[in-house]
């Protein structure tokens, strides 16, 4: 399910955020976003889900679970369509 091979990078929203762990994953292709109300409003307005992912930069498992799920195109389409993504940086 690794498809990621030829892939060009796109920045997500987090590019424009200030925290160096929101920018590491801001060539996800999950379209995240910072937590707020663009977020919530989004989520309603699509009557999705959110779904929350709260990390660090410091944190192993964090960079485990973005390398073999957030990296992943494939996983990425799903989470785009299911859910409206939002990523938050704990520090």
């Amino acid at each position: 399910m690794d498809n990621r091979a030829g892939e060009s990078k796109t920045a997500n929203r987090l590019a424009r955020e200030k925290s160096p762990y929101l920018l590491q994953h801001a060539d996800n292709p999950v379209d995240w976003l910072p937590w707020g109300e663009e977020a919530f409003a989004k989520a309603r307005m699509e009557n999705k889900p959110i779904f929350l992912s709260i990390g660090y930069s410091t944190c192993h498992w964090c960079h485990v679970m973005a390398h073999e799920s957030f990296e992943n195109a494939d996983v990425a389409a799903i989470m785009n369509r299911e859910f409206v993504n939002i990523k938050v940086d704990r520090e």
